[in-house]
């Protein structure tokens, strides 16, 4: 009767410390799920990069070497882009893929990959390979990054693939990959 009395008790701890934990994990993961919450897409872009190639008649223009790109408080390196833009007497800048150690930043926040596309009509950064989203001391890994600049919200993956054949391996050929991260936790006061 005493060993069941002490499994229940263990048992309860067990299942409250798990609720615990689980609340604030979910807590810990709304708050981190802001990424690069705020962004003015509106604001012009600016650039800079070692060599620059303007392909007026497929209207892109191509940045390559220590590409520098820089839109509101929102930051690009990469080594090379290519800009998609039309131009009916006004140029207005549509996308933007990104390859060669891609990272945005913008204040504590940092995504990084292999290759980007900042779909800038929708408002939507997708990186992958390799991705690494940071936020201060929390870090999330994976293969495919999602970041919705209208909600904020950011979706990380394991596997490179997803929804475009343009950033990764052809469509429904996932990678073994899974999601890791870290978040810390705030210290207790006795």
């Amino acid at each position: 009767m005493a060993e069941q009395t002490i499994a229940r008790l263990a048992l309860r701890s067990l299942l409250g410390g798990f609720a615990i934990g689980t609340a604030a994990l979910l807590s810990i993961g709304q708050t981190g799920a802001q990424v690069f919450g705020g962004h003015n897409s509106d604001a012009p872009v600016n650039f800079g990069a070692d060599r620059i190639e303007l392909q007026d008649r497929q209207d892109r223009v191509v940045l390559a070497g220590n590409v520098d790109i820089v839109q509101g408080d929102l930051r690009l390196r990469a080594a090379r882009t290519t800009m998609a833009f039309t131009d009916a007497g006004e140029l207005k800048l549509h996308r933007i893929d990104a390859t060669g150690g891609v990272t945005f930043t913008r204040g504590d926040q940092a995504a990084s990959g292999d290759v980007a596309i900042y779909d800038i009509d929708r408002r939507i950064i997708t990186l992958a390979g390799s991705v690494a989203l940071r936020r201060g001391n929390d870090r999330l890994n994976g293969g495919r990054l999602v970041i919705d600049l209208n909600t904020g919200v950011a979706s990380v993956d394991g596997r490179a693939s997803g929804s475009s054949s343009a950033i990764g391996s052809p469509v429904g050929t996932p990678s073994r990959g899974r999601v890791t991260g870290s978040f810390s936790v705030p210290k207790r006061s006795n």
